[in-house]
């Protein structure tokens, strides 16, 4: 075996370090659309129980109505699918916990319920990548439910308000798609021409590390504009869309490959045409060209892993949650807090690929809990004032979560927190010291034992998956390098090869990074993902001069009679 010698950026002092954790980046290009599906999907069900007199049934309401904040970047084929997913999902966590509070009242059945649900909604969010808000939004509304008292005569009709409030958060969702119908895909393959775009001006400039991460999250962007894709139909008169855009995206790729031969203006320019509802930027290829196409639907073509095999290299993630959140709740109660699920929360939220990035988010948990005790001090008079008031602060706490959240965790906590003390006086006024007191300590707890669980369990799956995905790679590279070597490869199959190799490049790198963050494992073989790495670049950048010699590989700015 190769060396295994772990780099200089291990030592605790590096992991523990606070430098960046707190840095605001820039907001995300579509922070609005979550921010304003939010307040719609939330809005109506409050006010109608306001205008009822029922403000103490909108935690049922609200976990439907939360479901609007997922898949607001997939294609609106496959966000429909997910959103009914997310619903069901939040369905069945709030089922769970709504019969077991009807069966007992007892607070330590109640938390390790919740930590048993925290582990599995944090899981299955992982293994089916669903994207951010991810489990904490599907755990703090599970969790609130098993300290609510409930009859079983009562659960029906509680689950069939979030039902209704989800079929609503579903709509939400889905309003876009008749206006702009291919705005997600069109979005994904701009981020990619971006994101290569960079890579190729700081190519010869950048240099280590800020070097590598601008080449990973070149792939990594080019790998999620290819993801989008399949959404859109391959024949048909939709299918010069799905064409166009699957040629941006193979000139991306290019780009990556062989960076100084790449125009990064050109890139750009057919990024920003993509913006709006314009036509779709024509790269130069020749129609007939369909080999590349031919290994595009090659590569899509092949299926997914089965969901039982993308949940085991998660297990250690599924420990780390399930006893975090166990220990974090019986701390708050051993303290006497009435409301042990704040900690369970917040130990939930923390949990991240590993321990390095488990440390960051407690750090961000707690700076951004503690500024929203401090605005909540300060909006609790104004709500006070009435329950429409109470409503309505609610509403714009949670556009304003939406929309800073992107800049930085910290700061979309800064809403979440005051937002989440106002929900629980919609049954009933709350003294505003004992919730500041209440939810700073849970905070504090819950940040505390749940980074300790996740240090205490180790992740020692982590080094055979760099070893299994290095091993992947060679292949991969030894595939497409057979196929260099042939004369003339039969048509799209040189293509998928080299598609295939990117993919198995970026998942390495998202791999061995993942791994480096872990604490206490067996050291990592550093030596083996860098040469891997360099061979797998080296192959692609042949790749591309290959395809660069073929005569009909031209360039241009023109654009294509494809609307959107």
């Amino acid at each position: 075996m190769s060396s295994a010698t772990p780099t200089s950026g291990t030592s605790t002092a590096r992991r523990l370090s606070l430098a960046g954790v707190l840095r605001l980046r820039r907001p995300s290009e579509i922070w609005f659309k979550p921010a304003l599906s939010s307040v719609a999907a939330v809005a109506p069900p409050n006010l109608l129980l306001l205008a009822f007199g029922r403000l103490d049934l909108a935690m049922y309401t609200m976990a439907g109505s939360l479901c609007a904040l997922y898949a607001h970047n997939r294609p609106y084929a496959a966000r429909a699918r997910t959103l009914a997913w997310v619903v069901l999902g939040m369905l069945g966590g709030v089922a769970a916990a709504l019969v077991t509070a009807s069966l007992t009242r007892n607070a330590v059945v109640l938390v390790i319920v919740g930590a048993l649900l925290a582990a599995v909604q944090k899981v299955l969010c992982d293994a089916t990548r669903v994207g951010p808000p991810g489990n904490v939004v599907l755990t703090f509304i599970s969790s609130a439910a098993l300290f609510v008292p409930q009859t079983l005569a009562q659960v029906p009709a509680h689950l069939a308000l979030a039902a209704a409030a989800g079929a609503w958060a579903w709509l939400v969702g889905m309003a876009p798609a008749p206006v702009r119908p291919h705005g997600p895909e069109r979005r994904a393959t701009a981020q990619a021409l971006n994101a290569a775009a960079a890579y190729a001006a700081a190519h010869g400039t950048g240099a280590g590390e800020d070097h590598a991460s601008a080449r990973a999250a070149g792939y990594a962007a080019v790998q999620a504009a290819w993801q989008t894709l399949p959404a859109l139909p391959s024949t048909g008169a939709r299918a010069a869309t799905r064409h166009a855009l699957e040629r941006l995206v193979v000139r991306a790729e290019v780009a990556l490959a062989a960076p100084a031969d790449t125009d990064p203006e050109r890139l750009r320019a057919w990024a920003h045409a993509l913006r709006g509802g314009g036509r779709i930027p024509r790269t130069g290829d020749a129609p007939e060209d369909t080999d590349e196409l031919l290994g595009v639907d090659a590569e899509l073509a092949a299926r997914p892993a089965p969901l039982w095999q993308r949940l085991g290299p998660l297990t250690p993630i599924a420990a780390r949650t399930a006893l975090g959140c166990a220990l974090a709740g019986y701390a708050s109660l051993a303290l006497g807090i009435g409301r042990p699920y704040w900690a369970l929360v917040t130990a939930a939220a923390l949990y991240q690929a590993n321990v390095t990035l488990t440390w960051s988010r407690a750090v961000q948990r707690v700076v951004g809990n503690l500024a929203g005790v401090l605005a909540f001090a300060a909006i609790a008079p104004l709500a006070h004032l009435g329950q429409a008031l109470l409503v309505l602060c609610c509403l714009a706490l949670n556009f304003g979560a939406e929309a800073l959240i992107t800049r930085n965790y910290w700061l979309g906590s800064v809403c979440v927190t005051p937002m989440a003390l106002l929900v629980t006086e919609f049954a009933g006024y709350q003294a505003p010291g004992d919730l500041m007191t209440e939810r700073t300590v849970d905070t504090l707890v819950g940040a505390l034992v749940g980074f300790l669980a996740a240090v205490v369990v180790t992740n020692r799956r982590a080094g055979n998956r760099v070893e299994q995905a290095v091993t992947a790679a060679d292949s991969a590279r030894e595939r497409a390098a057979r196929l260099l070597a042939e004369p003339a490869p039969a048509p799209g199959v040189l293509e998928a090869a080299r598609r295939s190799l990117a993919a198995a490049l970026t998942d390495l790198r998202a791999i061995a990074d993942g791994a480096a963050g872990e604490w206490w494992g067996r050291a990592l073989p550093q030596e083996r993902v860098v040469l891997a790495e360099q061979a797998g670049h080296r192959t692609l950048a042949e790749a591309v001069r290959r395809q660069a010699t073929r005569p009909d590989r031209g360039v241009s700015t023109r654009t294509e009679d494809v609307r959107p």
